[in-house]
């Protein structure tokens, strides 16, 4: 089954797979709320479509009174596609200082934490809905020099699960997504020697994450599926 009628807020909006996932939904027939803290990047990926909102993740009364208006407009909100995030190299674990730690916690699961405290009283409230989180395949095992990126990630998986745990009885499904490497221009300049073919497009992530806030991933539940192309 198709995500038609349902409307989708996407976090990360304006990034390269945000916009994947959105025009896969919008393919689909989804109304769409489209979020990201840099306004000037959502009208250069989206011009004047309708849905847009600017907010910081991690301001959540900000987030919250960007959001209520469109929410109201929109009428309810089914599903929550949360793709903000993102990758730093680091320090060895012994050397890794309190900023980077501080960033990439904030980026990778405080961010999440915050969209949740909004959206998930609101989806309890209609009924239920489906949440997807973007984790990543790095955060199974640590790596020299990714000690705080895998933490990062490690620990939106874990609050993935635990969500997953506490709202599979009230109609909300929760899963998450494991990308290998995305295949991006800015990770494609960052390898220029890596085979990008090997992986992941973002139109086959969209498709994995839209399966799971999908009719026919009802049953699933606190899943961490790997999407790993060729890697």
């Amino acid at each position: 089954m198709t995500n038609t009628a349902r409307t989708i807020l996407i976090t990360g909006a304006a990034g390269h797979l945000g916009r994947a996932v959105a025009a896969r939904a919008h393919a689909q027939g989804a109304r769409l709320l489209l979020l990201d803290r840099d306004a000037g990047a959502l009208q250069r990926a989206y011009g004047d479509a309708e849905g847009q909102v600017a907010a910081d993740l991690l301001d959540r009364a900000a987030l919250a009174a960007a959001l209520a208006p469109q929410i109201e407009r929109a009428g309810r909100v089914d599903t929550l596609l949360h793709i903000a995030g993102g990758f730093r190299m680091g320090e060895a674990v012994h050397e890794t200082s309190a900023g980077n730690w501080d960033f990439l916690m904030d980026l990778n699961a405080r961010s999440f934490v915050n969209v949740a405290a909004v959206l998930v009283p609101h989806l309890l409230a209609h009924g239920g809905g489906r949440i997807v989180t973007v984790g990543a395949g790095a955060a199974l095992r640590g790596g020299a020099q990714m000690g705080a990126y895998a933490a990062s990630k490690s620990a939106l998986i874990r609050l993935t699960e635990s969500m997953s745990a506490e709202l599979k009885g009230r109609g909300v499904n929760v899963n998450c997504v494991l990308p290998s490497i995305i295949d991006t221009p800015d990770n494609r300049a960052a390898m220029p020697a890596a085979d990008a073919a090997q992986w992941v497009h973002p139109d086959a992530l969209a498709d994995v994450m839209l399966f799971l806030a999908s009719d026919a991933a009802r049953a699933v539940h606190g899943a961490a599926i790997p999407v790993s192309g060729l890697v």
